[in-house]
């Protein structure tokens, strides 16, 4: 098969408030062929939609081959086609205008640009409203302009940035059947379809080829090849195992080296969740009819919040040693059942036991408060610390996890006027 976009040792990295770069790919080897589909996975930051961007021409890489068709991309090209996840319509112009935007940026004449967007209207399936104005149309049928309106330009490559993701998940569902029959029916010129998601189950029932990315830097961490015909069906025991497999592989942690294994040892970053909604999942993975051991994917369908926020509570549960996550399943381990089964104070004590053991930044703001002669510090120093590694509003909500899991586990308090962090008991943390 002919590459249609193919990237090689790509890098792109972008300056953070302090001036320090941050790299944000690294090493990205990736290609996109003549007839199929790809999808993107990763978690938050792993640079998907930079990605996209740098194959849209919107952003340049910083070093690395980025070609098309076999030509260097340095700019927006006519062949490629972008979908974004907020519909990005001009309130102020008609559906029917906004799908001839493209068209009129090529330079179509005005009544060929007519011609093409009331065929390609009526394709989408909003044959009628082109007369009207996004306001008056559901967020289904925004996304469908917005798709009719990069379709309308004939690209070879159709790219989507979390497309679906801002609908209701029927709407969703039904936009990517009907996206999916234009293709596989060759309805649409397009030759090539690269997809950013979150959601794994979308992934599996629309791509041919899924690629996982890591994060800091984003690279190509895994990739799985989908063989299965479409339509799929979301139930067929085949496509539960392969999203059960790319469960699996989203909540694998990374092979360790040399390099990673002394990084660790400063990394003080922890995952993005709060405890509230780890004590949630552990109290539905402990009653009916999970009995202490479930299957991801179905975790994530019970508790109706996206992949995309579970994942890092997950790894919180496993960080604290409450649970266990291995190939797409999560079971509580002794400790997770004991603490699940324990009243309120023991629970703090437990998860405080657990900040000490695991967590090295709930460590190490716990010890420095210990050596202070007043028990008290500014938050200032923690996040400097934090800011070697991440960027300074990442790393200032790095900071506001760690503080409400030490402060749920009683290792230290917060005053929120002041911004100071203190032993417990030792009075106001002004001074």
């Amino acid at each position: 098969m002919e590459n249609l976009v193919e990237l090689k040792n790509v890098k792109k990295a972008f300056r953070s408030a302090d001036g320090a770069p941050r790299t944000v790919l690294e090493g990205v080897d990736f290609t996109l062929s003549d007839g199929e589909i790809v999808a993107l996975l990763g978690k938050s930051g792993s640079g998907k939609s930079t990605l996209l961007r740098i194959v849209a021409g919107l952003i340049p890489a910083d070093a690395g081959k980025v070609e098309y068709r076999g030509r260097p991309i340095r700019g927006p090209l006519s062949g490629v086609a972008m979908v974004f996840q907020s519909f990005a319509l001009f309130p102020w112009l008609t559906v029917q205008q906004n799908v001839e935007l493209g068209l009129e940026a090529q330079g179509v004449a005005p009544a060929a640009r007519r011609e093409r967007a009331d065929a390609m209207l009526d394709l989408i399936g909003l044959s009628g409203f082109g007369s009207a104005l996004p306001r008056e149309l559901s967020g289904g049928m925004r996304q469908r302009v917005g798709i009719a309106r990069a379709l309308v330009t004939h690209p070879d490559v159709l790219l989507m940035d979390e497309a679906f993701s801002a609908l209701d998940v029927l709407t969703g569902e039904t936009l990517r059947g009907d996206i999916l029959d234009l293709w596989d029916g060759k309805r649409i010129p397009t030759r090539g379809i690269l997809i950013v998601s979150h959601n794994i189950e979308e992934a599996v029932m629309m791509a041919d080829r899924i690629i996982i990315f890591s994060s800091d830097p984003g690279r190509v961490r895994h990739e799985i090849r989908i063989d299965l015909p479409r339509p799929r069906n979301a139930d067929a025991p085949e496509v539960r195992a392969l999203i059960d497999e790319v469960y699996g592989l989203m909540t694998m942690r990374p092979a360790a080296t040399p390099a990673t294994a002394r990084a660790a040892a400063i990394d003080y970053r922890v995952p993005d969740t709060d405890v509230g909604r780890m004590e949630s999942v552990l109290e539905l993975l402990a009653g009916a009819p999970y009995d202490g051991r479930a299957d991801l994917p179905q975790l994530s369908e019970d508790t109706e919040l996206p992949d995309e926020e579970l994942f890092p509570t997950y790894e919180a549960l496993g960080l604290l040693g409450l649970a266990h996550v291995e190939r797409g399943d999560i079971a509580l381990t002794s400790l997770g059942r004991r603490y699940v089964q324990a009243d309120q104070a023991l629970r703090q004590a437990l998860f405080g036991q657990q900040l000490l053991k695991n967590v090295p930044l709930a460590a190490r703001i716990r010890r420095q408060l210990e050596d202070e002669p007043g028990g008290a510090l500014p938050e200032d120093p923690f996040i400097d610390l934090l800011e070697d590694t991440l960027e300074a509003d990442q790393a200032k909500r790095m900071l506001e996890v760690a503080i409400e899991w030490g402060r749920y586990g009683e290792l230290y308090e917060y005053d929120y006027h002041t911004g100071r962090l203190k032993l417990p008991g030792t009075g106001n943390a002004k001074e």
